[in-house]
């Protein structure tokens, strides 16, 4: 039986969803390394960060507080970075939401992004200009779509380093999938002229025109970390599930409630929903930003364009990650139902 202040902060947690714990805690836990439980319903313990600012990357949305990941994940966007640009891509990426520092439900904006081996990249090229921590909260996204079409690629915007961009992704063979719209999948299969088998791990799904999203395997030894099921070995470019975009169904209204039925209120996804241990992660010591920023694999560069934004300068954008602006523009992940 818990006594004292342990058996009060338990009684807190209960009373509290699994994205309002998560989302309000400012820091990780300093510990090892560790994903737990799957890509939608998990946590993560040991995270750093990502730099707001790298020589070949910025990160973007920085009020949101989501620029941490297993570390697994940050090398990937470093490595990702540096090829982005040699093939053309401006001189880098733009990274979007990785994870909350400690991963877990989030207040608004994704089902998965929770044991920090998701990652978001713009469909938009690092400028060579360092932008102020303001313009990163600004810059619109931009669409790959044709908004005048049915899921149709605007070829004013797409490019071939586009498609390329997307492919090197999907390349490391430590990433899982590849998210994208359904229109840039079937833009890929028509077009990509390079190794097809890679494209069966670019998967349609809704949103994603504006962005990509990358999602890497659990790591070697990550006993904690639930697996997904295998890509296809194929570039899945005839298949029934890739067809099935194209058709009424996915973009269907959905049904009239019925009158007569009493409205079922949705189930919040509460702590105890989420693998055991990451009760342990949420009641974890923290770890400096500073610390888990340029104390792990994700070091400060003497080659940045600019100095990455101080702690202090973070903590003016956003004191508490859960008070992020309501008009601070998020992509768009699926329709609204």
């Amino acid at each position: 039986m818990l006594c004292g202040g342990l058996a009060e902060t338990s009684l807190a947690q209960e009373a509290k969803t699994a994205k309002q714990l998560f989302g309000s805690v400012k820091l990780p836990n300093a510990a090892s390394p560790s994903p737990l439980g799957f890509y939608a319903k998990g946590c993560m313990s040991g995270a750093v960060a990502l730099p707001t600012d790298g020589p070949t990357w910025q990160a973007m949305r920085l009020s949101r507080n989501r620029r941490w990941g297993n570390p697994a994940m940050i090398e990937l966007l470093e490595q990702f970075s540096r090829d982005a640009a040699q093939i053309g891509w401006g001189t880098g990426i733009l990274v979007g939401d990785i994870s909350q520092p400690r991963g877990g439900p989030m207040p608004s904006g994704h089902a998965s992004h929770q044991i920090g081996l998701d990652a978001d990249v713009w469909f938009t090229p690092k400028p060579a200009q360092a932008m102020s921590m303001q313009q990163r909260e600004d810059l619109p996204f931009t669409s790959m779509l044709d908004k005048s079409k049915f899921l149709t690629v605007d070829n004013r915007r797409w490019t071939s380093t586009h498609a390329r961009l997307v492919m090197q992704a999907a390349s490391y063979p430590q990433v899982q999938r590849v998210f994208v719209n359904p229109a840039i999948k079937k833009k890929l299969c028509e077009t990509w002229t390079g190794d097809r088998s890679l494209l069966g791990k670019v998967r349609p799904v809704y949103g994603h025109d504006e962005h990509f999203h990358i999602r890497m395997n659990c790591p070697p030894g990550a006993a904690g970390c639930e697996r997904q099921a295998a890509t296809p070995s194929t570039d899945d470019c005839n298949s029934k599930a890739l067809a099935w975009w194209f058709t009424k169904e996915p973009w269907a209204p959905p049904k009239p409630a019925d009158p007569n039925k009493k409205p079922v209120k949705p189930r919040q996804v509460m702590l105890s929903d989420l693998p055991k241990a990451c009760s342990a992660v949420l009641a974890g010591k923290s770890r400096s930003e500073e610390d888990a920023t340029y104390g792990g694999p994700a070091m400060a560069y003497s080659s940045q364009s600019a100095a990455p934004a101080a702690v202090g300068e973070l903590n003016a954008i956003a004191a508490d990650p859960t008070d992020v602006p309501a008009d601070v523009p998020v992509p768009r992940e699926r329709p609204l139902r």
